[in-house]
């Protein structure tokens, strides 16, 4: 679905660090941050990194994506943004899309029932316009076709409370 390594990741939500540190380990030169709002999954992601010896380019941030989309260290600077069970696509997309730099991918995984999701309209709301159709069921790519206003993301908790699409 992604082609060859990205010089700069991040994972969204990383939870367990499904996808994050199954890439960092399949793209040895690529560097990744994961980024989780949970102190105790953070604790586990540290441990993981340090453990498979990733320390030196995967680092491990405990914040809210709100949040973290809105700081200069992070903001337009990910060539790829992956996301699992993040949230819905209107969520997914006002959280994801900050972190891109221009022609960056946010690759999302989708429930297998999805249907047409991720309206144009909506999309282009944070800079974003649907990828190539993807090989990898259950799917979705999107480019970052322009930076991401700086209005969004918006407030922590807002996306998820009033969702733009």
């Amino acid at each position: 679905m992604l082609g060859a390594a990205p010089a700069r990741a991040l994972d969204l939500g990383s939870g367990a660090g499904v996808p994050g540190l199954v890439l960092a380990l399949h793209w040895p030169e690529s560097r990744w941050i994961l980024l989780d709002a949970g102190v105790r999954r953070a604790t586990v992601l540290t441990q993981a990194v340090t453990a498979l010896g990733l320390d030196a380019r995967v680092g491990v941030v405990c914040a809210r994506a709100e949040e973290a989309g809105q700081n200069p260290a992070h903001r337009g600077h990910y060539d790829l943004v992956t996301a699992r069970s993040f949230g819905a696509p209107a969520v997914t997309a006002e959280c994801g899309a900050p972190f891109l730099r221009v022609g960056g991918i946010l690759a999302v995984t989708e429930p297998p029932d999805a249907t047409s999701r991720w309206p144009v309209e909506g999309l282009a709301t944070f800079g974003l316009a649907p990828g190539a159709s993807s090989t990898t069921p259950n799917a979705q790519q999107l480019i970052a076709v322009s930076p991401c206003p700086d209005r969004y993301p918006r407030r922590t908790g807002v996306p998820a409370k009033r969702p733009l699409f």
